[in-house]
């Protein structure tokens, strides 16, 4: 392990407007910070909420997770706009077709 690196940049800020929670998140979303953005997406009350996952550079079991709850809690009314890493893992976790999933 390289002790001279930077730690992996994690980041999750949420925007109101109105009814719509938007929720950009930007880094690594792992066990470690998967809450963290769980917890951003539920701070606001909102009727919609976006989850903008295209700035997310490793994605692993708990953000998925973290994204199935998210689901369930707003069924109809989440929209996921997922990095290229994350419609992978996604797709390889098998919620490629999940209707709040949206194209790269």
């Amino acid at each position: 392990m390289d002790q001279g690196a930077a730690p992996p940049v994690f980041s999750a800020t949420a925007e109101i407007d109105g009814d719509h929670l938007q929720v950009v998140v930007a880094g690594e979303v792992d066990m470690s910070t998967a809450d963290t953005m769980r917890q951003t997406a539920l701070r606001e009350r909102a009727a919609r909420v976006t989850l903008d996952l295209r700035a997310v550079t490793f994605f692993d079991s708990a953000a998925i997770h973290a994204v199935v709850q998210l689901a369930r809690q707003f069924p109809g009314t989440l929209t996921v706009l997922p990095s290229r890493q994350v419609r992978r893992v996604l797709e390889i976790a098998g919620l490629g077709e999940q209707p709040w999933l949206r194209p790269v």
